[in-house]
């Protein structure tokens, strides 16, 4: 028995919501204004941005296509930061994370997911 539920228990791990510390002394603090992803694109390399708008299209594993009223630019949302709530291309969000300029384009890789009402 003692078996059977510490296999449950394991197998229940990669399915746990991840939260994180978001107070004073935070490694990503977000920025006090929100960005568009016009402005984002045009950012330096590693700049802090915060954008509002909405994820509407999965290119790859975890490249998604972010879209506001400026327009669209390419988000890197690992696994473990999207939220525990399921959203779509109609649901409004709030991401934080860092511009990654590449030979490829510019991204943001984003470290905060949040579902905004």
């Amino acid at each position: 028995m003692k078996r059977f539920a510490l296999t449950a228990m394991i197998a229940a791990l990669p399915f746990a919501a991840h939260a994180e510390y978001t107070g004073p002394g935070a490694v990503l603090a977000a920025p006090a204004t929100v960005v568009t992803a016009a402005a984002a694109a045009r950012l330096a390399d590693h700049a802090a941005v915060t954008l509002e708008g909405n994820v509407v299209n999965k290119l790859s594993k975890d490249k998604y296509t972010f879209r506001d009223a400026s327009g669209e630019i390419r988000v890197e949302i690992d696994h473990k930061y999207l939220p525990a709530e399921n959203f779509d291309a109609t649901s409004r969000v709030r991401l934080s994370g860092k511009v990654d300029k590449e030979i490829s384009g510019v991204e943001v890789d984003v470290k905060s997911v949040q579902i905004l009402r």
